[in-house]
Formats: C-alpha cells, structure tokens, sequence
C-alpha cells in the first residue's frame, strides 16, 4: 500500500484525478481527511504502478508506501491523533479522556436504568450494557438479545447518553447498528475477520478489545480491517491478557498503552473491569490506567452485584463510581488530558 499526500490547497478536482488514475490500476483509493490536508490509501497490489505516476499529479505534495502490516492503522500513515466523533460533542481520543461506564449485561429495564442514572449523575455519558454476550459456558446467561438493545436505547434517549454494545455474529450487524453509536468487538472476536470486515462496512465507530493471547501486531492488524473497509472510527481496547496469575482474571499490561500512542494514530482505551475481575481492585488499576494516558476508561456498574446474571464480582456500586469520578478528575489534570463530563440536568 502506498498514501498519496495531497498539497493543503489540493481542490476536490484534484482529489478525484487522483482516485481515478488509481482505478485504472485496479487500485481502491480511500479517502482519509485530515485537519491540514487529505490522505488517499491506495489499496490493492501496487507493484505495477510507479511513486512518480502519482507525484506528478496536480495536488499531490508526496506519495509514501507504507512497509508496516498495519498500514492504516500506522503513525506512518497519519501522525496527528485520530479524534472519533461519537455525536453531541461527544469524541474519544486527541488529548482529552473519557468514561465510559454500564453494567456488563441488560437483565431488564430497571437494572439497567438504575445503573445508567448512577453513572449519569457523575456526569459520564457512554453507555455500555451487553444485549449479545458471548459466554465460555453456553448454559450462562446469554444476555436479553434484541430486547435488550432496544432497553439500552430507551435509557439512554432518556437520560442524553450514547450506547456502546458488543456485537458477536456477523448476522446481527444491521440490526445491532440500529440501536448502538458504538459497536463493541469482543476479545473472542478480535480475530474474526468476516465479522470485522462486515462492521468496517457498516461505518459505524467500532471499539475492537484485544485478545486474550494477542500480540501488539496482531491487534493492531484486525484494526486494520476495519480500517481498510473505510471505515476511520476504530478505538483500540486493552483489557488484559492471559498469564500464570491466579489471584486476578487477567494481567493488564498498561505498559502497551505508551506503545500503542508510539505505533498508532487510534485511541485506547483500557477496560480494568476485566482484566482484574474484583471491584475491590478495579478503581486503582482505572487510575493506573488514566495516568498512563490512555484515551479513557470502561467500567462496569451494577447497583446490586451480588444478584448480577454476568460479573457481578467486578462491578463496581454506586458509592464506588462517585469515588472514581472524583480522583479520576485529579489523575487527568495531573498528566493534562482534562477528563470530559457532562453535568446532569434531569
């Protein structure tokens, strides 16, 4: 793959030559616009077609390629930071954090409206709630299904919040896409490529979580296939990984964040629920992971944990997420990435 970098005063006539002159060397040109100039990823097998074809171009100020397998996904490919753009002037990404806060599953309407409140009152507004959950038992609760993302809807229109929510089977895209503005792919899934090509083309902003036993590359090349579909809105997630280590679910290595913000232009987000599996330790670990500079946190709440049908032991309760808002304001002052609330206006 090679990028075609256009002149800041690139015109759309200049822009759409370039695109066609890539089509006739059965090139798929994406368009990529940044703050200062566009980028056009020229997408196919470019070993025919010469850099000078491209550089002679009107508009065009260079043409790169791209040696790293994760070419979109790449700091080669855009330096400056991508900003997702989630609606109602709520972005993930750039140089400010966010929370992003919910219970792990929907059980019914007054669960989730009582955690959703609790979370909104601190001033957080990205929902999450699982309505598909794909569970290492299959006689565990399997989440509510479509019930359960038009309940995650309803609260959400109700209280000016967004919603992620995992999708887990490529059938299921359109019809997730109509209830979510985020899509969530699991760490099972991180590596399902028919799913992530298929929610690449639905365009909407997808958070991918790493795998259990990924590596850094191989994350970041399922990234790229949603990115190659066109589809700029990806959030990367760390949510631990699997080691020796009994005492915890998973080791959260907040030493990739700092290497992903070097490797890739995307933001991070880290998910401490997860990865240690007991509320009594999330809190400080969500601080950890602000203050290595992540693009935000994702928590699980629940205002009744021990009667939870998914993870009850990690959510964390109400008097917990106050807490947590409140030193998670500090931490993001300290290293200047301002936390974003939003006061609550009933």
């Amino acid at each position: 793959m090679m990028m075609v970098i256009m002149k800041r005063d690139a015109t759309r006539e200049h822009i759409e030559r370039v695109k066609k002159e890539a089509r006739v060397f059965d090139l798929e040109p994406l368009e990529m616009p940044g703050e200062e100039r566009v980028i056009i990823a020229l997408k196919g097998d470019e070993r025919e077609v010469t850099t000078g074809r491209f550089k002679s171009l009107e508009g065009v100020a260079s043409v790169v390629p791209i040696l790293k397998k994760y070419k979109m996904a790449s700091r080669d490919t855009k330096w400056a930071d991508s900003v997702i753009d989630i609606g109602k002037g709520i972005t993930i990404g750039g140089k400010k954090q966010v929370i992003i806060a919910g219970p792990c599953a929907v059980e019914n309407e007054k669960q989730l409206r009582d955690a959703a409140e609790v979370v909104r009152k601190q001033g957080i507004r990205i929902l999450r709630g699982g309505a598909y959950k794909p569970r290492t038992s299959p006689y565990a609760f399997q989440g509510m299904g479509l019930d359960g993302l038009r309940l995650l809807r309803k609260v959400a229109d109700d209280l000016d919040m967004k919603v992620i929510t995992e999708i887990t089977d490529i059938r299921k895209v359109v019809e997730v896409c109509q209830y979510a503005d985020i899509l969530q792919i699991g760490a099972r899934n991180m590596q399902n490529y028919a799913l992530l090509t298929e929610v690449g083309r639905a365009g909407k902003p997808v958070m991918i979580k790493r795998g259990l036993s990924a590596t850094l590359e191989e994350f970041l090349l399922s990234a790229e296939y949603i990115l190659s579909e066109g589809n700029t809105n990806v959030i990367l997630c760390e949510r631990g990984i699997r080691a020796f280590e009994q005492e915890v679910r998973f080791s959260l290595n907040l030493g990739v964040v700092p290497i992903l913000k070097d490797l890739t232009h995307l933001p991070i987000i880290v998910d401490p629920s997860h990865a240690m599996g007991r509320r009594e330790f999330v809190i400080d670990m969500a601080l950890a992971a602000l203050a290595s500079g992540s693009h935000g946190i994702m928590v699980e709440v629940h205002c009744n944990p021990e009667e939870a049908l998914c993870d009850g032991p990690q959510a964390l309760t109400p008097p917990m997420v106050k807490d947590l808002v409140k030193r998670a304001k500090k931490i993001s002052s300290a290293i200047d990435m301002p936390l974003v609330l939003f006061p609550y206006k009933p």
